[in-house]
């Protein structure tokens, strides 16, 4: 049985539930805003699955090389190891303000310090990325195939460096997230993704600060759920908000799954804003040919479960075309998974956003310009990294085709 906590205080208990599911229930006189997600509110009846966890416990399970990684460790010791396990290894540091703990347990999610220019400037020869992963594997409540942890650095912030916003130094939480990636399967991942996300900056998308270490093997992101307060605000990725598990996650369509169901939870106030963002968003994948862009990469962030919702920033954006050929859309649009010309996204844009045509045309160029100006940094990138060299050359190959979709030729 395991503690869940919201907002740094108990909420519930979750324990396992006949064979292979699990039951959660809240704690007796549980106010509606301790409640763990936007879609399980505060009631007296527990909220059980026949299979697994319900979708925001099992949210942030690391999955492929990492989950594997802790399996080997911890299945030993464990007799066994399944969802439940996992949760209870990576579930006292989490993205978001949900964290688990034993029984007896309080909560204390105190992630060990490791410095960021450390990761940025170190050259690869494998040594790094084991350390990392032997120390914060366990500290990484995050989902996603790349390998990724969760690291504590409370004093790398560039941007805030000039304000007076500063950590507590009694902070302990995890601060940034640094991704990896096999060079064997995806070369050159990091880098990919570095200017997938430069792309969306200069969209006018909203994306946490990012770093790409110098010799490319790592991405070091900022916390966005990271208040500077030392608190986390809530996040949800659309997996949870349409009910579904993770292996789920490429079932469903941009129209429904995806722009439908925000406009259901989304603060009514920002609604136009943030509809228009996400449509931009899925825009941008389609130009830079991510052919990942599943419910789990979509999310909403808010302050107070009961408050308002927002789109979540930008994150785990790549040219998935550069290592699958005949790659395609992860959701269906039109009720196809091709990659779509401007006239299908004008259509999703104006029929779902609601956005006239003009301003459509509008957003899609800006997509296009944000790409174009974009390929002069990976050229640039490319002609100084001759490891890049080959990746580079295919990404921009790949614009080049997204930006013309986007003109409608």
């Amino acid at each position: 049985m395991l503690n869940v906590w919201a907002d740094g205080a108990e909420a519930g208990l979750l324990d396992r539930y006949r064979e292979r599911g699990s039951t959660f229930a809240y704690l007796p006189d549980m106010p509606a805003s301790r409640a763990v997600s936007a879609t399980m509110p505060v009631r007296l009846p527990s909220w059980s699955v026949s299979f697994g966890l319900p979708p925001i416990f099992e949210m942030n399970l690391p999955e492929g090389f990492l989950r594997e990684r802790l399996r080997l460790a911890f299945a030993k010791a464990a007799g066994s190891f399944d969802e439940f396990d996992l949760l209870g290894i990576v579930g006292r540091s989490q993205v978001g303000r949900l964290r688990y703990t034993g029984r007896k347990d309080e909560r204390l999610d105190e992630v060990p310090f490791q410095s960021i220019d450390e990761i940025l400037a170190h050259q690869r020869d494998g040594e790094l990325f084991r350390y990392l992963l032997e120390k914060f594997a366990s500290f990484s409540g995050i989902s996603g195939v790349q390998p990724k942890i969760l690291v504590r650095d409370e004093g790398a912030f560039p941007d805030r460096a000039a304000s007076a916003q500063r950590l507590s130094q009694s902070f302990r939480g995890a601060t940034h997230i640094v991704k990896f990636w096999d060079p064997n399967e995806y070369p050159q991942l990091a880098a990919n993704e570095y200017f997938c996300l430069t792309a969306a900056r200069r969209c006018g998308l909203e994306v946490p600060p990012f770093r790409l270490a110098e010799d490319g093997a790592a991405l070091v992101i900022d916390r966005f759920d990271l208040r500077m307060n030392g608190t986390y605000r809530g996040f949800e990725d659309f997996c949870v908000l349409n009910a579904r598990r993770t292996d789920e996650k490429y079932r469903g369509s941009y129209e429904t799954h995806v722009m439908k169901r925000f406009a259901q939870f989304a603060s009514p106030s920002h609604l136009s804003q943030d509809l228009e963002s996400l449509f931009l968003l899925i825009a941008l994948n389609c130009g830079l040919r991510n052919g990942d862009a599943h419910l789990k990469n979509f999310g909403i962030v808010y302050g107070d479960v009961e408050g308002e919702a927002r789109l979540a920033p930008v994150y785990d954006v790549v040219t998935t075309a550069v290592y699958l050929r005949n790659d395609s859309l992860a959701l269906t649009l039109n009720g196809s998974t091709r990659w779509p010309h401007r006239q299908e996204l004008q259509r999703l844009a104006e029929t779902r956003c609601g956005l006239s045509p003009a301003r459509v045309g509008q957003l899609l160029d800006r997509v296009a310009t944000g790409i174009q100006e974009t390929r002069v940094d990976v050229e640039t990138y490319a002609a100084a990294h001759p490891a890049f060299q080959d990746v580079g050359h295919r990404m921009l190959q790949e614009w080049a085709d997204g930006v013309l979709a986007l003109a409608g030729r």
